[in-house]
């Protein structure tokens, strides 16, 4: 079990994600979380069938509602389970899952209040396997939020997160978008609930079970992040 300081549960937003789901929760770190919760997206392969063999506690949306939604029922079903902090990681492999207990550790020292596993600390991403187009687009969105939310940090796109339960239950997540975007209007709404905010260094891996948007996508969902950080800088503009 997690130490004292309080409950930890993982949460991980799934969406056919049997090839890589059973390493994923076999490197997180024994000791450093008390529940793993899985939400499936109407997965059309074995997920479900997987994360229960691998004792998992596992929600089903019957169709598929979306990444965002996903989350949102991750999110509330961890804080209903008692989580004092809410750690999510995609079950693509794609993320060391090893890092769980720095990801962890500026929650409980009492420094930070969300926590981001950022691809851009330490080892060089294209070097992993990061397609170019995809650090360009990450590198610029980077540096507009920066701008725009008044921080400082090296990556505001992981699938790899921690928070306290105390700032997750100020945030309106209902609110946010059943899609991509959602990662993007929890931070906006994280920067409006003064959130204070660290980041640790993950290593990341690429190849084709690891799930991702795709160039086309990935461009819709960078037009969404710049619509986003629009809406938000005239709404603290007034």
């Amino acid at each position: 079990m997690a130490d004292a300081t309080g409950r930890v549960v993982v949460v991980m937003p799934a969406y056919n994600a049997a090839r890589t789901l059973r390493r994923t929760v076999e490197d997180l770190p024994a000791g450093h979380y008390d529940q793993v919760i899985l939400v499936d997206d109407a997965s059309g392969d074995d997920t479900v069938r997987l994360a229960h063999e691998l004792g998992l506690t596992v929600f089903v949306h019957e169709r598929n509602r979306g990444y965002g939604a996903n989350q949102k029922t991750c999110y509330r079903e961890a804080l209903r389970a008692g989580a004092e902090i809410v750690v999510m990681v995609h079950p693509d492999y794609q993320y060391d899952p090893r890092v769980l207990p720095d990801i962890l550790a500026p929650i409980r020292s009492g420094r930070a209040d969300v926590v981001f596993a950022s691809r851009f600390l330490g080892t060089s991403v294209m070097a992993q396997g990061m397609p170019w187009w995809k650090w360009l687009g990450n590198r610029v969105l980077t540096m507009v939020e920066n701008r725009v939310f008044g921080l400082q940090l090296s990556e505001f796109h992981t699938g790899y997160r921690a928070y306290a339960r105390s700032i997750l239950e100020r945030l309106d997540l209902e609110a946010n978008s059943d899609d991509f975007v959602f990662d993007q209007e929890i931070t906006a709404q994280l920067v409006e609930a003064g959130a204070r905010f660290a980041e640790v260094p993950v290593a990341t891996r690429y190849f084709p079970e690891a799930s991702s948007l795709r160039f086309g996508g990935s461009v819709v969902y960078g037009l969404k992040v710049i619509r986003l950080l629009v809406r938000h800088r005239r709404g603290r503009s007034k």
